[in-house]
């Protein structure tokens, strides 16, 4: 998909909690054949210990995940390797870093839904430590990315091979 460009692949699948991540992530990068990253192993623990008891993470709290986000990236970036890592990368300031990070060379892949999917979707969800009622507060936090460079937007409502198949086809698009 990449062949002609001298830069690897690199990927952010983003959303708020519920979209999917990172069963479009894993999709996405075995179809494409690079890495997968689970953004959500990165986050320090107290981060975790935050979102488990229902707190909203702060800018504060977000800067060093996405700084080693950036440094999985740029790691990745430098030994020829493509990448795809899950990340909810909610708000512009934090996809320029991010962007920053890669050199400038990074896709968005924009899951989008309704809230009342993505409700349904959290309460369906098993042993992860992101409860439903962070939701909101993610909803209130996204920054849209409609418009932004190398951004694909792909609705959330279908199956994951038809999410994950609108994906690269909306990338292969754009590249």
């Amino acid at each position: 998909m990449n062949e002609q460009s001298e830069t690897p692949l690199a990927i952010i699948v983003m959303g708020v909690s519920g979209s999917g991540k990172s069963s479009i992530g894993e999709g996405v990068a075995a179809k494409l054949g690079i890495h997968f990253i689970e953004g959500d192993a990165l986050h320090p623990a107290a981060n975790v210990e935050k979102m488990s008891k229902g707190i909203p993470l702060t800018d504060e709290d977000r800067w060093p995940w996405l700084e080693k986000i950036g440094q999985e990236i740029a790691a990745s970036l430098a030994k020829g390797e493509g990448v795809a890592v899950t990340c909810s990368a909610l708000k512009r300031v934090y996809r320029e870093r991010l962007r920053a990070a890669a050199g400038g060379h990074l896709c968005f892949i924009y899951l989008e839904g309704s809230k009342e999917l993505l409700t349904k979707r959290m309460g369906e969800r098993k042993g992860h430590f992101m409860p439903a009622s962070l939701l909101e507060s993610q909803l209130q936090t996204l920054e849209v990315p409609t418009g932004e460079p190398g951004v694909v937007t792909v609705d959330i409502d279908d199956t994951i091979e038809g999410i994950v198949e609108a994906s690269v086809k909306s990338l292969k698009a754009i590249l």
